[in-house]
């Protein structure tokens, strides 16, 4: 996903979508240590995904305390 994406989310959905890709990446790792992982760049987008979103929901918290 796009960071444009990620900004129409409010933080409920933000934090949602972390854990749906915190659960994506265990799975990925784990069909990477059992050979069965055909593009191991996936790994790759889904950290970036989740630093995105990790991004947002920082944001979202600096935005509550002000």
């Amino acid at each position: 996903m796009k960071s444009r994406d990620f900004r129409s989310l409010n933080y409920e959905e933000l934090v949602a979508k972390e854990s749906e890709l915190k659960a994506e990446l265990f799975n990925l790792r784990f069909r990477l240590a059992t050979g069965q992982l055909d593009n191991p760049m996936t790994i790759k987008a889904v950290k970036k995904d989740m630093a995105r979103v990790k991004t947002f929901i920082r944001q979202k918290d600096l935005e509550k305390a002000q």
